[in-house]
């Protein structure tokens, strides 16, 4: 087989498929029916109503979750492996741990859980705070971040990973325009460079204008595929009348 062949076949294998999965928590499943695939590369929304699952589904791809029914299919080897973005609530801000220790987290794949920074980790640290914009909040602790400053920090942390499936949980839940801004342009940097990002968001202004596709979901997929499509003002009722919410959070 030809070298060019060996690519299409790679990326004809989906990053992460699901297959009639369903997740939940003890007290119930919480989204279901979940059948699709995230195409290597591919960039992605997770949208819905308050209630949606979307966290929930969210968690499941990333394996904190088990699934109650069905599975989740991850492509096979190094182009597989997930970063993972939490949401600002899960995080404990209280935790004694410096913006630069933060960020040097990221690289505990690259050099062990006992191994020091050392060289061209260090650098990778110093552009990373760079890159978001924290090179004068390197050694603050994390309690001192604003919500905007914590989310550049996680995203710097993202960059040493260096992962080719990135999952986000509300990247840009309670931040102000600018930072925005900076971390949509990392986004877009991570997808020209082929990676699969997959996030859940609010903001369906933002969904539209960045997000090729979109998994419109309501405790079950109400619609999954190009973004303009999935998010028609009949699917979006649809989503809203599904999990009984008139609002979007």
């Amino acid at each position: 087989m030809s070298s060019a062949s060996n690519v299409a076949s790679a990326a004809a294998v989906p990053a992460i498929a699901l297959e009639e999965a369903a997740f939940g928590w003890p007290t119930g499943i919480v989204t279901r029916d979940v059948s699709g695939a995230f195409e290597q590369g591919s960039l992605t929304a997770i949208v819905g109503p308050n209630g949606a699952g979307k966290s929930t589904l969210l968690k499941g791809i990333m394996g904190m979750l088990k699934p109650a029914h069905g599975r989740v299919v991850r492509c096979p080897g190094p182009a597989g492996e997930i970063a993972w973005l939490p949401q600002a609530a899960d995080l404990d801000r209280q935790f004694p741990i410096t913006v630069y220790d933060l960020v040097a987290m990221g690289a505990w794949r690259q050099v062990g859980p006992w191994g020091a920074l050392r060289g061209r980790h260090l650098r990778l640290v110093d552009e990373a705070l760079q890159a978001v914009g924290l090179t004068r909040c390197t050694h603050w602790l994390i309690e001192a971040l604003s919500g905007g400053q914590m989310q550049r920090a996680l995203f710097a942390r993202m960059l040493l990973q260096d992962a080719p499936v990135l999952l986000m949980d509300e990247p840009f839940a309670a931040v102000d325009s600018e930072t925005i801004d900076v971390l949509m342009a990392l986004i877009r940097q991570w997808h020209n460079q082929g990676r699969t990002i997959i996030a859940v968001l609010h903001d369906l202004d933002l969904v539209r204008e960045h997000f090729p596709r979109t998994l419109l979901l309501a405790r079950r997929p109400i619609a999954w595929g190009d973004t303009a499509t999935v998010l028609s003002d009949d699917n979006l009722r649809l989503a809203r009348k599904s999990c009984d919410a008139a609002f979007w959070g």
